[in-house]
């Protein structure tokens, strides 16, 4: 399944347990000898919410939030008969998630995600002395950006410059990833505020490098927007792989994300453990 273009590999675990997802997610992702994709993600029973959800990068690591993933779960739940509720809770590693699911006829066209409440600070993520970053400067090949640090439960590291399509991520994203700022390593998220007021962004995400979409950056991204009032509190996220409606409520404090969830096939493999 993909959520704009950030396409993972999704496994029921109440009828297929993966005893090592770590290495299964690297031999699988593989997009030469494996199926190919951005990650595994594993959707199992939970005893605190109606559905848990583990999620594990093309290099093994284990991410703590998806946005994009959290979608697809929710429309591989409803499309497959697990649940008939048009709202559903989702044990995550950064915490429960609420999925509102739009449904038409008897499948899920786009699901609405309360990504919770995001946060400037954290100094588990971040080793300054209070544990934030606000427009900090970075040097790189002789190019200074100024980068402001949010936690959707995972970091992320949002740069603003003028001309989003001319950054080299490739080259750029690594460095950032691995800066000794952050301890646990980040996402980086590149943006460019457009005349209407919408957001393009590019995304270097943490143990997967360059994707096509990134759900908990494109509402990073849109909190350090409104956060600098760059921005109103309703924002179009243009990604590589498509668009998402990003909204922060000002009176709950929870950023709420909608987009589309897509489901590409599906398959048998054989799992050697």
């Amino acid at each position: 399944m993909h959520g704009l273009g950030n396409d993972y590999i999704y496994v029921d675990t109440s009828l297929y347990p993966i005893k090592d997802p770590s290495a299964t997610s690297i031999k699988w992702s593989d997009r030469h000898k494996g199926i190919g994709a951005d990650g595994l993600v594993l959707i199992g029973m939970s005893p605190v919410a109606d559905f848990s959800m583990r999620i594990f990068n093309a290099d093994g690591s284990e991410a703590m939030m998806c946005g994009n993933a959290s979608r697809c779960i929710g429309k591989f739940v409803y499309d497959n008969a697990l649940t008939r509720k048009d709202e559903i809770s989702l044990e995550t590693l950064s915490g429960i998630k609420r999925l509102m699911l739009h449904v038409t006829g008897n499948e899920v066209e786009s699901v609405t995600v309360d990504m919770g409440v995001p946060s400037l600070s954290n100094s588990r993520q971040v080793a300054t002395r209070d544990g934030s970053l606000m427009k900090k400067d970075f040097n790189i090949n002789g190019v200074t950006y100024y980068g402001t640090y949010v936690c959707m439960g995972n970091p992320h590291l949002v740069i603003f410059v003028e001309d989003v399509e001319s950054v080299p991520l490739a080259s750029v994203g690594p460095v950032l990833e691995n800066h000794q700022l952050f301890p646990q390593k980040t996402n980086v998220e590149f943006a460019e505020i457009k005349p209407d007021g919408s957001i393009r962004m590019r995304v270097w995400e943490r143990g997967s490098g360059i994707t096509q979409a990134c759900g908990t950056g494109a509402c990073a991204t849109a909190f350090a927007a409104i956060s600098t009032n760059k921005v109103q509190n309703e924002i179009l996220i243009h990604m590589d792989g498509g668009d998402l409606q990003v909204y922060w409520d000002n009176i709950d404090k929870h950023i709420y994300m909608r987009g589309t969830a897509e489901k590409v096939f599906d398959g048998a493999i054989e799992l050697n453990e």
